[in-house]
């Protein structure tokens, strides 16, 4: 009896593990057509249960962005307007929109999609910045923050332009990913203060055909000081553009030394 017993516990336990599996299985993919309607999901980043959702409703309420945001750079500020830095040395790039603030807990999602190759947290991402930008002006063209190739070869897929397609995809605007390319490897750009990030970012863009007359927005994952997006504004408004906008999932919410 005891044997038959532990069986049935063993084979419950077994049944659990399987259910388990493919509720992880279609987190990580990011299915949602065929296993994610089938089994609840925990939130990614509390564990506790999350009904269809990938992020509970406790969580969410935890990335809220802030109130105010210099209009031109949208770093956090006490009321809406123009930041000191912007005022003094206005960026090439005319606006920027984002979704979150870059701090606990949304800095855990964006990790765990560049360096996990989360692809449903991605898909998430995707969908809060298309949801920031959709009163945003309509661009002709949505393009990504290119990555270089050594970089491609090293993480597999370049995040930017996976996010870029879902918030074309959401918005019905056509996303090219062969407009801009990095044709110099650089490094990180994290710990280097700004005069130090434009240094390693001469050179390191480039644009492979006009676009004169159109107005482009450029998807990246977190804005520091804004120096790739001027960058990449520089390199587009030369080949023709006309009006440059970020849209960028968290933006760092205090400027770092040397800003």
């Amino acid at each position: 009896m005891v044997g038959k017993l532990l069986m049935i516990i063993e084979n419950i336990r077994s049944v659990k593990r399987l259910i388990d599996g493919f509720r992880t299985a279609a987190q990580i993919t990011g299915t949602q057509g065929l296993l994610g309607p089938l089994w609840p999901s925990d939130c990614v980043l509390c564990l506790e249960p999350a009904g269809r959702a990938l992020v509970c409703n406790n969580c969410e309420r935890l990335l809220a962005r802030s109130e105010g945001i210099c209009l031109r750079c949208a770093i956090p500020l006490l009321h809406d307007g123009w930041c000191g830095e912007c005022l003094r040395n206005p960026p090439a790039f005319d606006d920027v929109v984002t979704a979150f603030d870059y701090r606990f807990p949304i800095d855990r999602l964006v990790r765990r999609f560049k360096f996990s190759s989360d692809l449903a947290t991605g898909a998430y991402l995707g969908d809060a910045l298309a949801r920031a930008v959709e009163k945003a002006p309509r661009p002709d063209l949505i393009l990504a923050s290119p990555a270089s190739s050594a970089r491609l070869r090293e993480r597999g897929f370049n995040p930017a332009l996976l996010l870029a397609r879902r918030v074309g995809a959401n918005l019905g605007i056509p996303v090219e990913s062969r407009v801009l390319a990095k044709i110099r490897h650089t490094a990180p750009q994290s710990g280097l203060d700004r005069t130090a990030r434009r240094r390693n970012l001469h050179g390191a863009f480039a644009v492979r055909r006009r676009l004169d007359g159109m107005t482009v927005a450029v998807v990246d994952d977190v804005m520091t000081t804004g120096t790739t997006l001027s960058a990449l504004a520089g390199v587009l408004k030369a080949a023709g553009a006309v009006r440059f906008s970020g849209w960028v999932v968290a933006r760092t919410p205090e400027p770092p030394i040397g800003r």
